[in-house]
């Protein structure tokens, strides 16, 4: 599938590599799991955002744009790539952090992602939780093109279907990866939040007639919300492609058991995988997003989910950066 015929500016070291996992493999005792590696993208620590921003920034330049505006939580990764990407490119970056978390720690408020934001050379403002952030985020924007600056809106996460060709690619790249192995591989497991990660992979997928199930571990919404909005974006998403095939709703799946006490706030197996994943194969994961679906794809193998002989994949998106705003868990 040709994805030429869109703009796209380069910002990712591609192909990310794809890579066994002997060790934690053999310490779960289920089946044989590799790893794409989506945290090495390149862009200011790398992150699966960067993926879905070499669409939307070069959407950004040709509509003569001088400053990017997006949100996310205080410790969003979207928000440190979005940021790097402008420094790149030579835009101005404002971002709305929301503190979805109510936490007044200044680990959490100004390490981390929040310190690369502002070495990136980003303004911020922080917002509270709760509030209609896409809304705050038109706002802030109309405020910036009131003052005469063309401003360019990319929605958190990055999600909307110009952000979610990232994703087609990274899925159609990724099973040019499989066959390349030689090797059968039975699921695909993933973190999803934003849905645009999601929904460009079962787009991609789709397109080149890939029979691998898709599972997103959901880290903030509702089984019903999230797979709801996957869907919906994954067929806004397939219609840029004249002919493509049809999504099913049953395509489109997500586990939401291991969001723990809420979005942001770290888990129990969330910081047990961390410290696996650290411990038995040199891979750092952050606690809000990576983490949260490597936790949910251990307890499942553990569970019998997922069986010795078979053969996963975990798409990691990155964000260990995040892990200095929450170093408090790991005392």
């Amino acid at each position: 599938m040709d994805l030429t015929s869109f703009p796209r500016v380069k910002l990712g070291h591609l192909p990310t590599p794809l890579e066994h996992l002997p060790r934690l493999s053999e310490a779960l005792g289920g089946p044989e799991i590799w790893i794409k590696r989506d945290d090495c993208t390149g862009l200011s620590t790398g992150g699966n955002k960067t993926r879905k921003l070499e669409f939307l920034m070069a959407e950004a330049i040709e509509q003569g744009a001088e400053m990017v505006l997006t949100q996310g939580a205080v410790q969003s990764n979207h928000a440190r790539q979005t940021a790097a990407a402008a420094a790149k490119l030579g835009f101005k970056c404002h971002l709305l952090l929301e503190n979805r978390t109510g936490s007044e720690e200044s680990l959490y408020l100004d390490n981390g992602n929040v310190l690369l934001d502002t070495l990136h050379g980003a303004t911020y403002e922080h917002r509270p939780a709760d509030l209609d952030m896409h809304q705050e985020l038109l706002d802030a924007a109309a405020k910036f093109e009131a003052e005469g600056v063309k401003t360019y809106v990319i929605p958190g996460g990055g999600s909307n279907p110009t952000g979610a060709l990232g994703y087609v690619n990274c899925g159609i790249e990724l099973m040019g990866q499989i066959n390349d192995t030689g090797l059968q591989f039975d699921h695909l497991i993933h973190a999803t939040g934003s849905q645009g990660t999601q929904a460009g992979l079962v787009a991609g997928f789709k397109l080149v007639s890939s029979p691998i199930p898709i599972l997103g571990i959901g880290v903030r919404a509702p089984k019903d919300k999230q797979e709801a909005a996957v869907f919906a974006l994954t067929q806004k998403t397939l219609e840029l492609f004249p002919n493509a095939p049809e999504v099913k709703r049953e395509d489109v799946v997500a586990n939401c058991n291991y969001v723990g006490e809420g979005y942001g706030i770290p888990s129990e197996g969330g910081l047990e995988a961390i410290r696996m994943c650290a411990e038995l194969e040199g891979l750092l994961f952050d606690p809000v997003y990576s983490a949260k679906g490597m936790a949910g794809m251990i307890d499942l193998i553990r569970k019998g989910e997922f069986k010795k002989g078979e053969r996963i994949v975990f798409v990691h998106t990155g964000g260990s950066v995040a892990l200095f705003g929450y170093q408090n868990y790991f005392a």
